[in-house]
């Protein structure tokens, strides 16, 4: 058996013996509706910010002193939790296989996969013919990271012809991806680079051309261009302009590969437009349908009609309609598939004899399939408490095989090919854990909790069958809940290492995702934000009234606008957690969202509110801010906030001031601050480097719980 060894609750971070950085204090001062409001850390936001997330190097000597002294600080404050660190991180590396691949995928002649090679970081892009034979290379991100600082590739994308790849890669953290050429056969490398994408591109029927999204100077993904092999980029023709800076522009291409949608969306509106993927240079594209406030509709086809899923006509968890491709617009759109009660459309596959459908009911995931006419359908059974489906309906359109990934907490993902003729399953990969796992170890349970307003909040619940939860169980508490994202009760290996601890790992599926529908989404944006904020601290608060787990024992954990919501509940309620770990997290929300010129402002008013124009928008995120509320009268638990200074979507001040105010105003502590130097907003995009993230959140919470103390067997 296990047994755990720790100076119990709360730990003994280096830090309180240690003396923290103090920032500068140089009030700046705003005035928005008659309120003044000062900020003693502005400074700390460089003044030529936008060259520093293209290149970190600028960033201002008195700023990197002052991070560069965070580092230094936190470094020695859990300097005693290095060998924690360390044996966390190969752990979770122990659980990964070094030399894994996904299951190929067919098209055509070739089926295509990705690979690792052992102790490689990067992906490895390759094919096979489809019936066999040798592997032909397509891109080895190893060897292309060269000595780069930071390498991530977000695409290799092949050519229709099957003879050439674009691959997208950003060498900095700032998400601009660069586009290159090349030649399959040969290897030989396309003179030209198209710069500042978003890390995608569609190519056109014939593979002489591409469509891909530029970003302007601001992040904003504004222009879809299209690049003719060969041609000058800096002459590539402009297909689409996006002129309101809320509508951010992506592209894709229909799973019958005729045509290539072009999507302007804000999170709450959106409108589409297609062109012909066989179609010559220089077509426009054609609209769909206008975009309206609040309606949002996404496009598929099959034969000569548009299938279009939308929440039109109030079908609040959407509802699929259906256009003639001549004439798609509102007027002729036809319910295929109406609204139902309860029932979130997710998603759907639409491939030459059938349709999969991915939903949610009784926040669980569903797979449902059907042919065109929907005289009979399907579903696919899973038998687990909670669990997570995805659908993947691979490069061809005349299939009769969806791809379906499931896993739960405990158990590790099976990739599977389902027949849709016959509903037979054949298994094409199962997650291989090298250091063994067995999932009966576990037990997985979904809670619903009543919360103050009469809502109810799902919750997930791993912990192995061995921990009891009770009052003394240590609780690792996670949430998100924002812009509708759902957290899937997924398979989390890192996660093992804390649960095969004695923690709980419990997420929280607050209002504000979309784990209960849209709906559930709704009631928790805008003038109903607060709702999300309330749900977490009531999670914890009745879990703890049940007699599971205890404030002095629950650790709690967001990233980005998951770091508003941990951070707001400690704000709200600092006696109902032992310890916060906010990564990335999105925490001066009011500066933020009232500045304009930062890459993702206007787009974001419609999810939290305007404050430049709207008073009643202005006094919520203030109310919530957490920047903005800490409280000078009550106690903090340690508090762990991490940034990358190339970060466009949480800028690096915002963690940076955060700790600095905290260490200001607040009792307790300690507060820590560890920034990277040289990323963006998800951290590094090398798969064992990003280990040693979680291991370093993980150590920090071992620590909080008394943990911290090498497992010994016995």
């Amino acid at each position: 058996m296990l047994r755990l060894f720790g100076r119990g609750p709360r730990g003994a971070f280096a830090a309180n013996r240690l003396t923290p950085p103090v920032a500068a204090k140089r009030t700046a001062v705003a005035e928005l509706f008659g309120q003044r409001r000062t900020d003693p850390y502005a400074w700390l936001r460089d003044e030529d910010w936008r060259k520093v997330l293209r290149d970190p190097g600028a960033l201002a000597t008195e700023i990197r002193a002052h991070l560069e002294a965070e580092n230094a600080y936190y470094d020695e404050g859990v300097r005693h939790l290095g060998q924690l660190r360390d044996a966390l991180f190969e752990e979770m590396k122990g659980r990964i296989k070094e030399d894994d691949s996904s299951p190929p995928q067919p098209d055509g002649p070739y089926a295509y996969y990705t690979r690792f090679r052992e102790g490689g970081e990067h992906p490895i892009f390759a094919r096979r013919p489809r019936d066999g034979g040798a592997e032909q290379l397509l891109f080895d991100g190893d060897k292309e990271k060269g000595d780069a600082e930071f390498f991530n590739v977000a695409a290799v994308i092949h050519s229709p012809d099957h003879a050439k790849i674009a691959y997208a890669v950003d060498r900095i953290g700032s998400e601009y991806f660069d586009v290159r050429i090349r030649d399959v056969s040969s290897a030989a490398e396309a003179p030209e680079s198209i710069l500042n994408t978003d890390g995608y591109v569609v190519w056109s029927a014939d593979s002489g051309s591409f469509l891909y999204v530029e970003r302007d100077d601001n992040q904003r993904p504004k222009r879809v261009r299209r690049h003719v092999l060969g041609a000058d980029p800096s002459a590539d023709e402009v297909v689409y302009e996006e002129s309101d800076d809320a509508y951010f522009l992506s592209i894709d291409i229909s799973q019958s590969r005729e045509f290539i949608f072009i999507v302007s969306s804000n999170g709450t509106s959106s409108e589409v437009r297609f062109v012909r993927s066989d179609a010559a240079a220089g077509a426009a594209p054609l609209l769909i349908e206008p975009r309206r406030a609040d309606v949002i509709y996404y496009a598929e086809h099959h034969d000569d009609s548009f299938y279009i899923q939308t929440n039109d006509d109030d079908a609040i968890d959407f509802k699929i309609v259906k256009a003639p491709v001549i004439a798609p617009g509102r007027e002729n759109w036809v319910d295929w598939l109406p609204a139902r009660a309860g029932v979130f459309l997710r998603t759907f596959v639409a491939l030459k004899d059938f349709v999969v459908r991915l939903e949610t009911k009784d926040a669980l995931p569903r797979i449902v399939i059907s042919d065109w006419s929907r005289r009979k359908e399907r579903t696919l059974k899973f038998d687990e408490a909670a669990y997570a489906l995805s659908i993947d309906g691979g490069y061809e359109f005349d299939s009769g095989v969806i791809r379906v990934a499931y896993a739960s907490p405990a158990t590790p993902q099976e990739v599977m090919d389902v027949n849709l003729r016959t509903n037979a399953r054949t298994t094409v990969k199962v997650q291989e854990i090298p250091s063994g796992h067995n999932p009966d170890d576990y037990v997985v349970e979904r809670m619903t909790l009543p919360m103050r307003d009469g809502a109810e909040t799902p919750v997930t619940i791993l912990r192995r069958k061995s921990t009891k939860f009770n009052a003394r169980a240590p609780m690792f508490l996670y949430g998100y809940g924002a812009y509708g994202i759902s957290i899937p009760a997924d398979f989390n290996a890192r996660s093992l290492s804390l649960v095969d601890r004695g923690v709980v790992y419990v997420t929280a599926h607050v209002r504000g995702g979309a784990d209960k529908g849209r709906g559930w989404y709704l009631d928790g944006k805008l003038e109903n934000k607060q709702n999300s904020f309330n749900d977490f601290v009531d999670v914890a608060a009745e879990l703890h009234r049940q007699g599971k787990s205890a404030p002095a024992r629950t650790v709690i954990f967001g990233g980005s606008a998951g770091g508003l919501l941990v951070g707001a509940a400690v704000n709200q309620a600092p006696e109902r957690f032992a310890g916060v770990i906010g990564a990335v997290p999105f925490v001066d929300v009011l500066n933020t969202i009232s500045d304009a010129d930062l890459p993702l402002t206007p787009p974001e008013w419609l999810e939290w509110g305007d404050p430049i124009r709207d008073k009643g928008a202005f006094e919520r995120i203030r109310s919530y801010s957490p920047y903005d509320n800490i409280d000078p009268t009550r106690h903090y638990p340690p508090i762990l906030a991490t940034g990358g200074i190339a970060d466009y979507r949480v800028t690096y001040w915002e963690p940076a001031k955060w700790i600095a105010r905290l260490r200001e105003e607040a009792k307790g502590g300690p507060f820590f601050l560890r920034m990277d130097m040289s990323a963006g907003h998800a951290g590094s995009a090398a798969r064992f480097e990003r280990l040693r993230e979680f291991a370093e959140y993980y150590a920090f919470a071992l620590e909080v719980f008394g943990l911290a103390e090498p497992r010994r067997k016995g």
